[in-house]
C-alpha cells in the first residue's frame, strides 16, 4: 500500500515537473536540447520521480526513431515537435493513471461481474451554451442528443407502440425526432466526428481548413449552420437550440498519439508502479505510432452506454433549476418553461393528455372496482364484459378497452377511487354502528351490576362507621372530663408562682431603680462641674485671643485695605471652623454618652456572671442534701428490714416497728424540710432568673439607644468630615494669600513697604504660572490617553503613563484636584459605543491595570482613614456605588516597580498616604472595569443567542440522515459540517471574541470570568430549551446536540486552561441530560444509577421531565421503566410539598464575579521603567520623567 501511495505521487509530481521543461534549437538543424539549467534541473527531477535514465528520457523528447526494412533512422525534433512530444507525454502518464485510479476504484466498489441484474444511475450535466463553446461543450451536446432520442423512444414510441398492440381506437401522435442531428455528428464517413478524425491525421491540417471543410460538407443541411462573421465558426441547430462552436482548439483536443519511445521508456523504469501503468504493447502496434481520435473513443464508449440503457428498464427524473441566482423563494416563469420545454417534459405531457395515461389489467380493475357494481360479478360474464359493465354503470365516456388492458382518461381513475371510497365508507359504517350497539350494551349491563355491588357495600360501611362514632364520642366525653380537670390544677399552680415571681421582681426593679438614679445623680454633678471647669477655661481663652485679635487688628489697619478680599476669605474660613468646633462638641457629648452607656452594660453583664455562678452553686449544694438524705433512708430501712429478720417473732416485732416508725417520721420531717427549702432556693432561683430577663431586656432597650447614638455619630462624622474636606480644599487654595496676611499682621510698621509688595506680587504671579503649567499638561494628558495607544508588550501604556503622572504630579496627595474627573470623563466617552468590542476590550485592558496599580500602591489617611467599612452594595444600578462612603483603606502591597523615570529617585516604590478624590478616583475606576466587562460579556450573549435557539434542535433533514445512519466517506463529511454549522458559528464567535481580548492584552482572570459565565448562559438557555419543547428530547436530537457540545469542548482545549479556566464544567447540566438521551438500555437503569451515576447534578423534578418527554426517533426503543417513572412521580409529588420552589428551569446569573482584590491576586507585578512616552508629549519638557531613564 505505501508502494502504490508513493508510485501516485511520485506520477502527479513528474508531471508537474515535466510542464516546466522548455526546448531551444540545438546544434544540429531541426534539433532541440533543454532550454537551460532550470530546464536540465526538472528533467533531472522527472527522470528520478520515474526512475529512468535522464539521456533516455531526454532522447524520447527530442528525438523520434524511424524503423525501415533496411535501417533504423533517428531523427531529431525541432522545439516546437518537442514541446508537443512533452505535453505528449504528460498527458499519456496523467490518462494511464486516471484509468488505474477508476480501475482501482471500481473493484474496491466489489461490484460481482457475474451479476445478471443492473441497478444504476446516471447523472449528466444538461445542455451547455456559453459564449466560448469548444471540443468538450461539443462533446457533452452530443451526449444529451443521444439521451434525448433514448427518452423520445422511450416514452413516446414506446406508449404508441402499446396503443397498436392492444389494437384500440386512437390517432397518431406527431413528435419531434432528433436523427437528423445524430446524423450530423455520427454518421460515417459523413458525419463531423468523421471529418474530425480525418482533419487530425494530416500533419498540416488546421482548424481553418478543418471549417472550410464542413462549410463544404453540410452547406445544405439544415441543422448546420455557417455564421456570417467568422470563418471558423459553425453552428448546430440541437433539440435545445441553437450553439455556436469556436474550431480552433478542435484539432489539439482530439489527437492522441501514443509514441512507441515513451512507451519503451516508462515500460522500463524502475519504479514497478509506473512500469505497471505502460505494460509492453503488442510486436505489432510497437512498430509504428497508432493514431488514436478522442472523438472516436467518446462516441465507442457513448455507444455501449446507449446498449446498456436499451438493454434496462429507464426511469427518469428531471431536475429543474428555478433561478439563475442559485437564491431561495425565486421562480423564473420563462426559465423554467424553457427548461421543460428542452427536456420533452411539456412534450410528454401533452402526449399523455391527448391519449390513455392510466391503464390497468382487467383482472386489477374487477378486483378494485368490482364493488361498483356487485352484479357484474356475480354474472357468467368475462372479465372485459364485467369490466365494461362496471364502467357503464359508473357513467364514465371516453375510454377504451383493449386486448388486456383497460386504457382510461385522465382524471378517470381518481373519479372511480372516489366512488369506490364512499361504498367502503358507507359499509363501514354500518359496521361500526352495530357493533357500537353491541358493545354499549355490554358496558350498561355490567355498570348496573357494579352499582348494585357497590350500594350494599357502602350501606355496610356507613352502618360501621357509624358505630365506630358513638363509641369514640363516648370515649372522647371521658377524656375530655379527665383533661380539663388536670389542666385546670395545672394553671392554677402557674398562676400562682408566676404571682410570687412578679412580686419579687417589682420589689428588685424598684430597687435597682433607686440606685440607679442615686448613680446617674453623682454622675451627673462629676458631668457638670468638669463642664462648668471647661466652660470657665474655655471664656478665659476666648477672651485672651480677643484681646490679642483686637491689638492685631489695630496694628493692622492700614493693610486691611489690600486684603479686603482675603479677610471675607478668612472670615467664611472662620465660620465653617465654628460650625467644625460646634459639631465636634456635640460629637464629644455623644462619645461620652455612648462610653458612659457601654459602662452600665458592662456592669450589668458583670453582676449578672457573679449572680447566675452562686445560684448554681446553691442549687448544686441543696441537690447533694437531698442525695445524702435519700441514701441515709435507703440504709435506715434495709438495717430495720434486717433487724426484724433476726428479731423473735413476737416480742421483738413490736420493738422494731416502734423505732422504725419513729425514724421513719423523723426521717420523712427531715426530707419534707429539704423539700421546703429546695422550693424556696427554686423560688428564689426563678426570682433571679426574672430579674436576668429583666437585666437582658434593659440592656437590650440601652444596646438599641446604643446604636441609635452611634448612627447618629457616624452621621455627624461624615458631616463632620464634609466640613473638614470644603476647609481644607479653600485652605489649600489660599495658603499663599493666608501666609502673606500673617506676615503683615505682625509687622510692626502700619504701612507695607514697597519691598513687602513686590514680593507679594512676585509669589502670585509664580503661582499662577505654576497653576497653568499644571493645567496645560493635564489637558496634554488627556488628548494623549483619548487615542489608542497601544501596548508595550504585555503592558497597556495608557495605564502606565496615567500612572506614572499621577504620581509625579502628586495627585493622590493633594485634598482637590480635577485629573481624576476628566480621566473618568474620557473613558466614559471612550465606552460610549457598546457594539465595539475591540474598544471595550482595549480599555478594559487599561483600566484594570491602572486599577492594580492604584491597589497596591494607595493606603487611606486623614478623613478618608476615619471612613467605615461598608460592604460593596448589590444595587441594580452600576454607579450606586460611587455614592456610598469607601471601603477603609486598602491592604498595602510592597510594589517594587522599578521606576527609572520617576523624579523621586527610589528604586522601590513606596505606598501613598491617599486623600479623599484618589480613593474615590480608585472606586469610580473600580465601577468602570465592572461596567466594560458586562458590557463585553453582554455583547458576546447577544451575538451567540440567535445560535442556541438553533442549535438545541437538529434540522429535519439532519435528523432524517441520522435517523438512515447512512455512513459514506465524503458524503458524510460534507453532512456532519452542514450538521454543526450552528455550533460552528458559536465557536467562530467564541474564537474571534478571545482573539479580541488576547490582543489586547485583557487580564487572563477576566477572560476566565467571561467565558466561564458565557458557558453558564449557554448552559441555562439549551438546558431550558431541552426541558420546555419536547421535540429536543429525542435519540437524534441528543446525538445532534452532543456533536456540538464536542465541538466546544475542542474549542476549550484549545483556548488552554490559561483562557478557558473551568468554563467546560459550566455545562455539566445540559452535558449529562444529553448523555441521558443517548445511553443505550434506558429500561434495564434503576432510579439510583440514573440519579447518582448517569445524571448525579440534576434533580428529580428535570429527570422526572425529560423521562417522560423522551422518545426515539432510530432506534424505536422506550425511555426508562414505569417504575422509574412512578418512583420519580411520587418524589417529585413529595418535593412540589415543600416550600422551596420546585422549578425545574436554571436561572441565568448575571453578576460580577470578582472583586478588586481577586485581580489584584490574580495578576502578575507590572515593570513600568521601560515604558516610552508617545510621540504627543515625549518632545513636552513637561513630560520629561516619563523618559526612561539611562543605565
Amino acid at each position: 500500500m505505501l508502494n502504490i501511495a508513493t508510485g501516485t505521487s511520485s506520477s502527479v509530481a513528474s508531471i508537474l515537473h515535466l510542464g516546466n521543461v522548455a526546448f531551444t534549437k540545438g546544434k544540429e538543424v531541426d534539433s532541440s536540447a533543454p532550454k537551460d539549467d532550470q530546464a536540465k534541473f526538472h528533467l533531472q527531477t522527472t527522470a528520478e520521480l520515474l526512475m529512468c535514465d535522464v539521456q533516455a528520457l531526454e532522447d524520447a523528447l527530442c528525438k523520434r526513431v524511424m524503423i525501415k526494412p533496411e535501417e533504423v533512422i533517428k531523427r531529431s525534433l525541432d522545439p516546437r515537435s518537442a514541446t508537443f512530444s512533452r505535453d505528449g507525454l504528460a498527458k499519456t502518464i496523467y490518462s494511464r493513471l486516471f484509468d488505474w485510479l477508476v480501475d482501482k476504484i471500481n473493484k474496491s466498489i466489489g461490484q460481482d461481474t457475474n451479476s445478471k441484474s443492473l441497478i444504476g444511475v446516471l447523472d449528466i450535466y444538461g445542455f451547455e451554451s456559453f459564449k466560448a463553446n469548444s471540443f468538450e461543450q461539443f462533446c457533452i451536446n452530443f451526449t444529451n442528443e443521444k439521451l434525448q432520442q433514448h427518452f423520445n423512444q422511450h416514452v413516446f414510441k414506446m406508449e404508441q407502440e402499446e396503443y397498436t398492440k392492444e389494437e384500440i381506437d386512437w390517432s397518431y401522435i406527431e413528435f419531434v425526432d432528433n436523427q437528423d442531428v445524430l446524423d450530423l455528428i455520427e454518421k460515417k464517413p459523413g458525419g463531423i466526428i468523421a471529418l474530425l478524425d480525418e482533419a487530425c491525421m494530416f500533419p498540416k491540417s488546421t482548424h481553418e481548413t478543418f471549417a472550410n471543410k464542413l462549410y463544404q460538407t453540410f452547406k445544405v443541411h439544415k441543422r448546420f449552420i455557417k455564421p456570417k462573421l467568422s470563418r471558423t465558426d459553425f453552428t448546430i441547430a440541437h433539440y435545445t437550440g441553437e450553439v455556436l462552436y469556436q474550431s480552433e482548439q478542435f484539432l489539439d483536443k482530439n489527437k492522441d498519439y501514443v509514441v512507441p519511445e515513451h512507451q519503451d521508456l516508462l515500460s522500463a523504469s524502475k519504479c514497478p508502479f509506473v512500469a505497471g501503468l505502460f505494460p509492453p504493447l503488442p510486436e505489432e502496434t510497437s512498430k509504428s505510432s497508432k493514431f488514436s481520435s478522442i472523438g472516436s473513443r467518446f462516441k465507442l464508449q457513448l455507444q455501449q452506454l446507449m446498449d446498456t440503457l436499451n438493454s434496462t428498464e429507464p426511469h427518469y427524473i428531471r431536475c429543474v433549476k428555478p433561478n439563475n441566482l442559485l437564491k431561495p423563494a425565486i421562480f423564473e416563469n420563462v426559465n423554467i418553461m424553457q427548461q421543460l420545454r428542452c427536456g420533452g417534459v411539456l412534450e410528454a405531457i401533452r402526449i399523455s393528455m391527448a391519449g390513455y395515461p392510466t391503464r390497468k389489467p382487467f383482472f386489477e380493475f374487477t378486483n378494485r372496482f368490482g364493488l361498483l357494481n356487485p352484479e357484474a360479478l356475480e354474472g357468467n360474464y368475462d372479465e372485459r364484459t364485467a369490466c365494461k359493465k362496471i364502467l357503464e354503470k359508473a357513467g364514465l365516456q371516453g375510454f377504451q378497452i383493449g386486448k388486456t388492458k383497460i386504457f382510461l382518461r385522465a382524471g378517470q381513475m381518481a373519479e372511480l377511487d372516489a366512488r369506490r371510497t364512499g361504498v367502503l365508507s358507507n359499509a363501514a359504517k354500518t359496521i361500526q354502528r352495530r357493533i357500537r350497539t353491541h358493545i354499549s350494551r355490554r358496558r350498561f349491563l355490567a355498570l348496573r351490576q357494579a352499582a348494585v355491588d357497590l350500594q350494599s357495600i357502602c350501606r355496610g360501611r356507613l352502618a360501621c362507621k357509624l358505630y365506630d362514632n358513638m363509641r369514640r364520642q363516648a370515649a372522647a366525653l371521658k377524656i375530655q372530663k379527665h383533661t380539663r380537670r388536670y389542666q385546670s390544677r395545672e394553671a392554677y399552680k402557674k398562676l400562682h408562682i408566676y404571682a410570687l415571681v412578679l412580686q419579687t421582681g417589682l420589689r428588685e426593679m424598684a430597687a435597682c431603680k433607686e440606685f440607679r438614679f442615686r448613680k446617674l445623680n453623682k454622675a451627673a454633678t462629676m458631668v457638670q462641674a468638669r463642664w462648668r471647669c471647661r466652660r470657665a477655661a474655655t471664656y478665659y481663652r476666648k477672651l485672651q485671643r480677643g484681646c490679642l485679635e483686637t491689638q492685631t487688628r489695630w496694628r493692622g489697619r492700614v493693610a486691611r485695605r489690600e486684603l479686603r478680599k482675603l479677610k471675607m476669605a478668612a472670615r467664611e474660613t472662620g465660620a465653617l471652623k465654628e460650625a467644625k468646633d460646634k459639631l465636634e462638641k456635640s460629637v464629644e457629648d455623644l462619645t461620652w454618652l455612648l462610653q458612659l452607656e457601654k459602662r452600665l452594660r458592662t456592669d450589668l453583664e458583670e453582676a449578672k456572671a457573679q449572680e447566675v455562678p452562686k445560684l448554681q452553686n446553691t442549687v448544686q449544694e441543696m441537690q447533694k442534701t437531698i442525695d445524702e438524705t435519700n441514701a441515709l433512708l435507703v440504709k435506715e430501712r434495709e438495717n430495720a428490714k434486717k433487724a426484724i429478720e433476726e428479731a423473735p417473732p413476737v416480742i421483738q416485732e413490736k420493738e422494731v416497728l416502734v423505732e422504725d416508725t419513729a425514724k421513719v417520721e423523723s426521717l420523712t420531717a427531715e426530707v419534707d424540710s429539704l423539700k421546703a427549702s429546695l422550693d424556696s432556693e427554686k423560688e428564689r432561683a426563678g426570682d433571679v432568673e426574672g430579674k436576668c430577663k429583666e437585666l437582658l431586656e434593659s440592656s437590650e432597650g440601652k444596646t438599641k439607644k446604643l446604636d441609635e447614638t452611634e448612627k447618629k455619630v457616624q452621621q455627624l462624622q461624615e458631616t463632620l468630615r464634609g466640613l473638614e474636606e470644603k476647609l481644607a480644599n479653600i485652605e489649600s487654595e489660599n495658603k499663599v494669600l493666608r501666609q502673606q496676611a500673617v506676615s503683615v499682621s505682625m509687622a510692626p510698621n502700619k504701612f507695607l513697604s514697597a519691598r513687602s509688595r513686590s514680593t507679594l506680587q512676585r509669589g502670585s504671579e509664580s503661582g499662577h504660572l505654576e497653576v497653568r503649567a499644571n493645567l496645560e499638561n493635564q489637558e496634554l494628558l488627556i488628548r494623549c490617553i483619548a487615542q489608542h495607544l497601544g501596548f508595550a508588550g504585555n503592558r497597556p501604556i495608557a495605564a502606565c503613563i496615567i500612572y506614572k503622572c499621577l504620581l509625579h504630579w502628586r495627585s493622590f496627595e493633594v485634598e482637590r484636584t480635577s485629573i481624576f474627573d476628566r480621566i473618568i470623563q474620557t473613558i466614559g466617552h471612550a465606552i460610549e459605543t457598546q457594539d465595539n468590542n475591540d474598544v471595550l476590550a482595549y480599555w478594559l485592558s487599561n483600566a484594570s491595570t491602572l486599577l492594580l496599580l492604584l491597589q497596591r500602591t494607595l493606603k487611606a489617611s486623614g478623613a478618608a482613614g476615619m471612613t467605615p467599612q461598608r460592604r460593596r452594595s448589590s444595587s441594580a444600578t452600576l454607579f450606586g456605588r460611587m455614592t456610598q462612603s469607601f471601603r477603609g483603606a486598602p491592604q498595602g502591597v510592597n510594589l517594587s516597580l522599578i521606576n527609572g523615570g520617576i523624579n523621586s529617585g527610589v528604586e522601590s516604590l513606596r505606598q501613598v498616604e491617599a486623600k479623599y478624590p484618589a480613593l474615590l478616583f480608585k472606586q469610580q475606576l473600580t465601577a468602570y472595569v465592572e461596567k466594560i466587562y458586562g458590557m463585553i460579556r453582554d455583547n458576546l450573549k447577544k451575538e451567540i443567542s440567535p445560535l442556541l435557539g438553533l442549535c438545541i434542535q437538529a434540522p429535519r433533514t439532519s435528523r432524517a440522515s441520522l435517523v438512515k445512519g447512512a455512513s459514506r466517506s465524503v458524503a458524510n463529511s460534507a453532512g456532519q459540517q452542514a450538521l454543526i454549522a450552528h455550533w460552528q458559528g458559536i465557536v467562530k464567535s467564541l474564537g474571534k471574541f478571545l482573539n479580541t481580548l488576547r490582543e489586547n492584552y485583557v487580564p487572563p482572570f477576566l477572560v476566565r470570568k467571561v467565558f466561564t459565565q458565557i458557558f453558564s448562559f449557554i448552559n441555562v438557555q439549551l438546558f431550558n430549551s431541552l426541558l420546555l419543547r419536547r421535540e429536543c428530547c429525542s435519540f437524534s436530537n441528543g446525538e445532534y446536540v452532543k456533536a456540538g457540545l464536542a465541538e466546544l469542548e475542542h474549542w476549550c482545549y484549545k483556548a488552554t486552561d490559561e483562557y478557558a479556566g473551568s468554563a467546560w464544567d459550566e455545562l455539566k447540566h445540559i452535558r449529562q441530560a444529553i448523555g441521558f438521551l443517548v445511553i443505550h438500555q434506558n429500561p434495564k437503569k434503576t432510579l439510583d444509577e440514573i440519579s447518582h451515576d448517569l445524571c448525579p447534578v440534576l434533580s428529580i423534578q428535570q429527570l422526572y421531565r425529560i423521562s417522560t418527554m423522551y422518545w426515539d426517533d432510530k432506534y424505536g426503543t422506550h425511555s426508562v421503566s414505569p417504575d422509574v417513572i412512578a418512583n420519580m412521580r411520587v418524589l417529585t409529588t413529595e418535593d412540589s410539598n415543600n416550600a422551596v420552589s420546585n422549578s425545574f428551569l436554571l436561572d441565568d446569573d448575571s453578576s460580577i464575579p470578582f472583586s478588586v482584590d481577586d485581580i489584584s491576586k490574580s495578576m502578575e507585578q507590572i515593570d513600568i521603567a521601560d515604558i516610552e512616552p508617545p510621540p504627543l508629549i515625549r518632545e513636552n519638557s513637561g513630560f520629561s520623567f516619563l523618559l526612561p531613564r539611562s543605565d
